[in-house]
């Protein structure tokens, strides 16, 4: 008799273990498929007509740089959050969309994604593979063959997707990616992706340095960590790495002009610095009137609780930018519906305009923080921000359909901003 039902047992254990497999393979399959049409999807698109197209080349440090006396464009993206399953997949293709929309229209020099391309939480988009929304996203890019580049947010690679960061940045760096310009970075300084691009005029001075750096993730890599949001801040040895991009090209320049020095530039990464919430602190607290601070330039706060979301460290990358004088905006995303851009200290704070239609609870149905901003680079070493909202007449093109939105959350109250 126990003999009997220790087999029954072991026939139902085995039926167990079969059913698991057969859901696995078919989620599997569904997950393969739903990739595959993505991958179609960013193919539909076609080649973004740009006139004389800048082309990049890279120096004897091995950096990146475009020549140009003219304007430079560089287009900000941030939280695009492709899920890259099977359960995902049609917001993914709105994101995907959206996009393709905007950089065809604005035809930039650069695109810069500032972290979260990727969203492959697997109770949302039915997958752990953050290989497969990142790998939507590039061919996209590469199918609209305007030159890119990324830096890491916190959800690129977390502690249970299939990949780590390593694997992601040498996903980035593939050479079959012609028109990506990532770069890993030094390998003794912390993080993925630290590297600069220059944009140069015909005399050879550098007129704009573009800083992009890995804003970290968590301060302890782990599930927990993730979801309480203890984030990470900019490690000393990368602000170190960022003081010893700006001297070199500082000493570049000097050869050529000193009037060019210091070399002007404009940083990007995913995560804000505390200041962000330093200086927004001050502005509530001074009744949203300027102070001798804070200048407050376009946009709101509207997350709510910590309302910045930036790391719950300290680092002296803001104070070291004070100090050389060199960077004059700084660029970022991760909290996904604010979208303010002020100055403080003499620096332009700039969040980054969303393109999330996954992360947040009912986000795909609502609009007023989804679009791009346009960064201009002169070539006096000035510059200008643009910001455009995706549902402007601005992107009412041919052969792009937008969806219906409402224009705000109608469950959150947003925080005061001047009219």
């Amino acid at each position: 008799m126990a003999k009997e039902k220790s087999k029954k047992g072991k026939q139902a254990l085995l039926l167990l273990v079969a059913a698991i497999a057969v859901i696995a393979a078919l989620i599997a399959g569904l997950n393969y498929l739903s990739v595959q049409q993505l991958l179609e999807v960013g193919n539909s698109y076609g080649k973004v007509e740009i006139e004389n197209q800048l082309t990049p080349e890279k120096d004897e440090n091995g950096n990146w740089y475009f020549t140009t006396d003219g304007d430079f464009k560089v287009m900000h993206l941030t939280d695009i959050h492709i899920g890259g399953g099977f359960m995902s997949k049609g917001v993914d293709e709105k994101a995907l969309n959206a996009v393709a929309a905007m950089v065809t229209r604005e035809k930039p020099d650069l695109v810069i994604a500032t972290g979260d391309i990727t969203f492959p939480v697997p109770y949302r988009a039915g997958t752990f593979n953050n290989h497969s929304g990142i790998k939507a996203f590039a061919n996209l890019m590469e199918s609209l063959g305007v030159y890119w580049d990324v830096t890491f947010g916190n959800h690129d690679a977390e502690a249970y997707s299939y990949f780590d960061r390593e694997s992601v940045a040498e996903f980035y760096e593939n050479e079959e990616y012609r028109y990506c310009l990532f770069q890993a970075g030094p390998e003794d300084v912390d993080g993925y992706g630290n590297h600069t691009i220059e944009v140069k005029n015909s005399e050879g001075v550098i007129t704009q340095a573009i800083m992009l750096i890995d804003s970290q993730a968590y301060i302890k890599d782990n599930i927990i960590e993730s979801i309480k949001g203890t984030y990470d801040n900019i490690h000393p040895n990368q602000v170190e790495w960022y003081e010893s991009e700006i001297l070199r090209m500082n000493a570049e320049n000097e050869k050529t002009s000193e009037k060019a020095v210091p070399v002007k530039s404009l940083a990007f990464f995913h995560i804000p610095l505390t200041e962000m919430a330093d200086a927004w602190t001050e502005f509530t607290e001074n009744k949203y009137e300027d102070t001798d601070n804070f200048k407050y330039i376009e946009g709101i706060i509207a997350e709510g609780g910590r309302l910045v979301y930036c790391g719950l460290g300290e680092d002296d990358l803001f104070e070291k930018m004070l100090e050389l004088d060199s960077t004059k905006a700084m660029f970022n995303g991760h909290d996904h519906i604010n979208n303010t851009t002020f100055e403080y200290k003499g620096i332009t704070f700039s969040y980054g305009y969303s393109i999330d239609y996954f992360a947040y609870s009912g986000i795909d149905k609502v609009g007023s923080q989804r679009g791009c901003t346009m960064i201009t680079c002169k070539p006096d070493t000035s510059f200008t921000i643009d910001k455009y909202n995706y549902y402007s007449d601005r992107y009412d093109l041919d052969g792009f359909t937008r969806e219906d939105v409402t224009m705000q959350y109608e469950d959150i109250t947003y925080q005061h901003f001047p009219e």
